[in-house]
């Protein structure tokens, strides 16, 4: 099956510690080879409803003389086990192969932190490239170096820091998307709009429906804007250092994911990542209002941008207890201090410690109110 010819590509540079950049444009899947290099072995991981896209890959890097291994993960969460991880190091330890060889991960975000952490792991490290074929995946998951797999306690508690030696977003993937998880993945770009870049609100608010169209100038330009946010965040913190206070680092990309993946563990991730962010969001920015850090119209405004793309911005009012515990073993929990990235005005953020139960619990009923 021929390419599709490509369009203007746009680069994204992460300044991690060996540099690499993020590829964006339409029929750019066939720039994997040259992002990866010199000929060597190299697995493709990909799930199996997407042997289309990972055989389009296999044939590009076959041509450029890499001899392919593909290997099938389950989709979704249920590939980000160690006994998935374990399969797949089987695979590479029979193939032979050697820290000259690499990983690609084709898929969404789980498959991109699978292979991430497989490629972390393997000999104690070999090249990654990732080709994100979701949203969330490529304004997330696949750029800056975070890999992880789940275990039963929670959700990415087993990873490491692996940073890719590319990424490349091809947006004509984005078609075959089912609906329900491109409008999830705008969870995740709603939010570089509050953390860093609120141009991407106003277009969110300008153009709701063109935000929800895969084939839209409006959706490449809020890509390319969630990436920027995503590469100037991680690149001036690539591991994740702790943060205190006003002085946020990498944690700012979290915003919401305290309470997001609670929920997430709560439904036994069968809500999407982007969804519970979102909820975790509107809890975030009724927390900072509670606490007198927020003003009213940038704590309502995430409920209407939120709102506006069909994202949930409410939860179970029985939940806050099942909820509270499972925050505890959230990444940004210290000893038994919760930590909540918080924003104090529209693209500013700070880190606050150990808010007390009550306040957590009022900030949380406001989620099961009507309108909520």
């Amino acid at each position: 099956m021929p390419e599709p010819a490509a369009d203007v590509v746009t680069r994204v540079r992460v300044a991690a510690e060996r540099p690499y950049d993020v590829v964006i444009g339409r029929g750019v899947l066939g720039q994997v080879a040259d992002v990866l290099g010199g000929p060597r072995r190299v697995a493709v991981l990909h799930p199996a409803a997407l042997i289309d896209v990972a055989v389009r890959v296999s044939s590009t890097l076959e041509r450029a003389g890499h001899e392919v291994v593909r290997i099938d993960v389950p989709d979704a969460e249920a590939a980000k086990t160690v006994e998935v991880a374990a399969r797949c190091w089987s695979v590479l330890g029979n193939a032979g192969f050697t820290r000259s060889d690499a990983v690609v991960g084709v898929g969404g975000g789980a498959t991109t932190d699978l292979a991430g952490f497989v490629a972390a792991t393997w000999l104690r490290g070999v090249a990654l490239v990732t080709v994100p074929t979701s949203l969330l995946a490529m304004v997330d998951a696949a750029v800056g170096g975070k890999t992880g797999i789940n275990t039963a306690e929670g959700k990415n508690l087993v990873g490491a820091f692996h940073e890719p030696v590319g990424v490349v977003c091809d947006l004509d993937v984005l078609a075959t998307l089912a609906p329900v998880d491109l409008r999830a993945g705008l969870g995740e770009v709603v939010k570089c709009g509050f953390i860093a870049d609120p141009e991407i609100l106003t277009l969110v608010e300008q153009q709701p429906a063109a935000a929800l169209d895969p084939t839209s100038a409006v959706l490449r330009e809020l890509v390319e804007r969630s990436v920027r946010v995503k590469a100037r965040v991680v690149s001036a913190d690539l591991r994740e250092s702790t943060s205190e206070g006003r002085q946020v680092g990498r944690e700012l990309l979290n915003y919401g994911h305290t309470l997001g993946h609670a929920v997430e563990r709560r439904e036994h991730f069968r809500w999407r990542h982007g969804e519970a962010v979102s909820v975790g969001m509107v809890f975030a920015a009724e927390l900072a209002r509670a606490a007198g850090l927020l003003d009213d119209a940038v704590a309502d405004r995430h409920r209407a941008v939120l709102s506006s793309l069909g994202l949930p911005t409410s939860y179970a009012p029985e939940a806050f207890d099942d909820l509270l515990d499972a925050m505890a073993l959230d990444k940004k929990t210290r000893g038994s201090t919760r930590r909540f990235v918080l924003l104090n005005g529209l693209a500013s953020a700070e880190i606050v410690s150990g808010p007390p139960e009550d306040l957590l619990r009022r900030a949380y009923a406001t989620l099961g109110q009507p309108g909520g």
